[in-house]
């Protein structure tokens, strides 16, 4: 009997991964691309965790889009087209593309493939990762009650607060279970503090706004295509291009927010509705975000920063004490929900590492963040993206 799926929807992926994939399937279609898994936390992977993962990702070459869930992203996201729509519905995950290899307590995971179709496997990967894990621990976690209730604290404190609070934590949550909890504690309890999820499947399931716009990725290729220079103003145009308007949060350090801030002119801070924050010290940006609109004559109170850096309670209040009266504000809160669950949660990622734009010339590509523990790339790669943004060394 064929494994079953620990994923229940094509969906069950963070949205930014959709609406890039319909941008690489508009602009570059062509392209294609290589992930790495990063074992940030240096975690020993027990025995039989690559078979376990392996029967996983086999097992999401079933998933298909439904006609329900067409028809849900048709109502809820009119600026997907629906040659996409269409596209999305014949989308069959191919597990050729992700190797798997295991050597003792070492797990190394790798995507290749067309960049329109490995742009859908990290989020999902990093699921069953963190979902094997846990259950191969086979340390009991929290109950249902708590973990509810603890949710219910949280989303009712930041009510208190008067702050806009979206859940993004599929990619390092704790089970299905435990996220299919948490949203519905939060729509039963968030009321309008609790604005959607980046979860499609779960803004499905449970009737909220899915969310996001893009992710490093975007940036890191545009610099492989046209040069690190050239690298943030040729996403940010290809962006406006996809989506006249629509989508408008900008994402600021995928090669440090001082470079990004240098060529985040007066129509690109009118055009996009926000920035958001993902890194470094959430006070010192936001002060610099307030500094950049005021430069240019807008008034910040009528943006947005969305925060989504490692958030919890503690966070959320110090920014707000900061940002309120000053600029608008939103927080994307995600391992705090979905794995707070009295479990050390896990410490990974997946991060494009190579791409061939074109031809047959595959580069390597960096992400150069504002904390540099979280850089990721080849190092020669990365000292070379430095020198020619006049970065230090």
């Amino acid at each position: 009997m064929p494994t079953r799926s620990m994923l229940h929807s094509i969906l069950d992926n963070d949205f930014y991964k959709f609406t890039m994939q319909n941008a690489v399937v508009k602009l570059f279609p062509n392209a294609h691309a290589r992930y790495s898994f990063i074992n940030r936390g240096e975690h020993a992977f027990p025995p039989g965790f690559g078979e376990r993962l392996r029967e996983q990702v086999d097992a999401m070459a079933a998933l298909r889009l439904t006609s329900e869930e067409r028809h849900f992203l048709e109502v809820t996201c009119p600026y997907l087209d629906p040659t996409y729509h269409d596209f999305l519905e014949g989308f069959r995950y191919k597990p050729h593309e992700i190797t798997i290899d295991q050597q003792g307590e070492v797990l190394n995971v790798t995507i290749e493939g067309l960049w329109y179709r490995t742009i859908l496997w990290e989020v999902p990967l990093m699921t069953l990762i963190s979902q094997i894990w846990y259950e191969m621990l086979d340390e009991q976690r929290d109950s249902d009650e708590l973990v509810a209730q603890r949710t219910r604290e949280k989303i009712e404190h930041y009510g208190e607060l008067g702050v806009r609070i979206a859940e993004f934590g599929t990619r390092r949550r704790h089970s299905y279970a435990v996220h299919d909890l948490v949203v519905s504690t939060l729509k039963r309890y968030g009321g309008s503090t609790f604005t959607g999820t980046s979860n499609v499947h779960m803004a499905h399931r449970h009737g909220v706004k899915p969310l996001g716009t893009h992710a490093h990725e975007w940036f890191m290729f545009h610099a492989a295509r046209f040069g690190f220079k050239m690298a943030n103003t040729l996403a940010l145009e290809n962006w406006v291009e996809v989506y006249r308007g629509d989508l408008g949060i900008a994402l600021s350090d995928t090669f440090t927010t001082q470079v990004f801030f240098e060529g985040f002119d007066k129509m690109f801070a009118k055009l996009f509705d926000g920035i958001r924050h993902d890194s470094g010290d959430p006070i010192e940006f936001a002060k610099a975000t307030i500094d950049h609109y005021e430069h240019y004559g807008i008034d910040p109170r009528s943006k947005t920063i969305i925060f989504s850096d490692a958030l919890d309670t503690h966070k959320v209040e110090k920014i707000t004490r900061f940002c309120e009266g000053r600029i608008g504000m939103s927080f994307g809160i995600g391992t705090n929900f979905t794995n707070d669950v009295g479990l050390k949660p896990m410490n990974m990622v997946v991060k494009m590492t190579e791409t061939r734009p074109e031809g047959d010339q595959w580069l390597p590509v960096v992400k150069l963040s504002d904390i540099r523990a979280k850089n990721t790339g080849d190092p020669g790669m990365i000292h070379l993206a430095r020198r020619i943004l006049s970065l230090p060394q």
